[in-house]
């Protein structure tokens, strides 16, 4: 993941300083991870202990109240998606960073799930900010509410056949 990161962020382009800086994100990720969902402390996180870890950690918290591994995580993607680093996630990236990650069949309903996630205020400002882009990602992840404008974070939501 720290490689990923890092070769994202730089657009193809390896710097070794912020590789060390993703690789200790993801470390201390991982470590806290491993504290709070490795229940039977057998060095493996498994599926299951990893979702029960995330519900206990951020079902309905704030962003403010995730452990702090995990407001490194959502920072350092909230900087991956702002591609031009202005400190907003305007709607080209956003659909650029959907189209490096999912597959896509409508530009309609991609630009329709980020609307979805915009305010007003959002919207005069031109996008996403970090603050509001970690509201959203705290919501995400602990609003059980599949309304909730969060489930588009991450693109528009596709029925599986």
């Amino acid at each position: 993941m720290a490689l990923k990161m890092t070769l994202m962020e730089g657009k193809g382009d390896f710097n070794y300083n912020r590789y060390q800086e993703n690789l200790h994100i993801m470390l201390s990720l991982w470590e806290e991870i491993a504290e709070l969902a490795d229940f039977n402390k057998d060095g493996v996180v498994t599926v299951e202990e990893f979702k029960e870890a995330v519900q206990k950690s951020c079902m309905g918290r704030t962003y403010r109240d995730f452990p702090q591994a995990m407001k490194m995580f959502i920072d350092s993607h909230f900087k991956l998606v702002d591609i031009n680093e202005d400190g907003l996630i305007a709607a080209e990236e956003y659909r650029y960073n959907c189209a490096t990650r999912i597959p896509l069949d409508s530009i309609e309903a991609l630009n329709e799930a980020y609307q979805s996630l915009l305010t007003d205020d959002d919207r005069k400002r031109g996008g996403l900010t970090l603050a509001r882009f970690q509201e959203l990602y705290a919501q995400f992840l602990g609003n059980p509410d599949e309304t909730c404008p969060a489930v588009h974070l991450f693109g528009p939501l596709q029925e599986l056949c």
